[in-house]
């Protein structure tokens, strides 16, 4: 199974930006295990901002765009390193690859991206992706890491993609205001009902939230891709999201 995983800010790292290792070293064990068992996976990662912000010791996520430029040229470093460092104990290598909008939207460099990621998949290589904040602006940033997931799913033609997050899947009303909300298993088609249930960002620490998942949805579902959101606390669900099981919410691709 060739694979694209999702890991937000709010799973990577604690309240003060810095990182949750326990959660890491428990994401990383998983993912090279089931690369060990033959599965392709790209890993896209955010949390560069937020490692920056506790690198750095700033009083908070920045609000202006140099200093959350500056914050992620750190973070990526630090968020790399780590990446590097854990999955090596497991004899699996690792590649850094940073994108724009304009990366994946001008045909020439959608290509050349394409090209580069099948090659590294097929080399063996771990590739993990992020948004160049660095340099991004709103002019040329696909704006959050739930539609770049889909936009890379899209473009390694990947069997699923998993969205991890704060919460267990889409619920039927918001599970942190109504403890009677229900959690929606399966999801065939993304209806003006389904639509209406999204809200607005998860937490301070990132920029998604259901309404950028349901997006993310809506752009794998229509290339056969199949996509699931589940509760990033807990790493292992992995397993079971690959035996078949759904530990969270999954959204049925449509075979063409």
């Amino acid at each position: 199974m060739r694979m694209v995983v999702k890991i937000g800010t709010s799973t990577l790292t604690h309240a003060s930006g810095r990182m949750n290792i326990r959660r890491v070293e428990e994401l990383v064990k998983v993912l090279a295990d089931l690369k060990n068992a033959g599965h392709e996976i790209i890993l896209v990662s955010s949390g560069a901002i937020a490692m920056g912000v506790g690198k750095m010791n700033l009083p908070g996520r920045p609000e202006d765009i140099p200093t959350k430029q500056a914050a992620a040229a750190v973070g990526q470093c630090e968020l790399m390193y780590v990446y590097d460092r854990y999955f090596t104990q497991y004899s699996h290598t690792v590649a850094q690859i940073l994108l724009t909008a304009d990366d994946v939207e001008n045909p020439v460099r959608r290509t050349h991206f394409e090209n580069t990621l099948t090659r590294l998949l097929s080399l063996g290589a771990l590739p993990v992706i992020n948004e160049n904040d660095t340099v991004a602006t709103a002019e040329i940033a696909v704006g959050d890491n739930d539609t770049l997931g889909a936009i890379v799913a899209v473009c390694v033609k990947a069997d699923l993609l998993i969205l991890f997050s704060d919460i267990d899947g889409l619920y039927t009303e918001d599970p942190r205001k109504n403890p009677d909300a229900r959690l929606i298993p399966v999801i065939r088609e993304i209806t003006p009902e389904i639509e209406r249930i999204a809200g607005g960002a998860g937490t301070s620490r990132g920029t998604g939230g259901m309404a950028t998942k349901l997006r993310a949805a809506s752009i794998v579902m229509k290339e056969g891709c199949s996509m699931v959101i589940a509760n990033g606390n807990h790493p292992e669900t992995l397993y079971d999201i690959v035996e078949g099981k759904t530990p969270g919410t999954l959204f049925v691709g449509r075979k063409k």
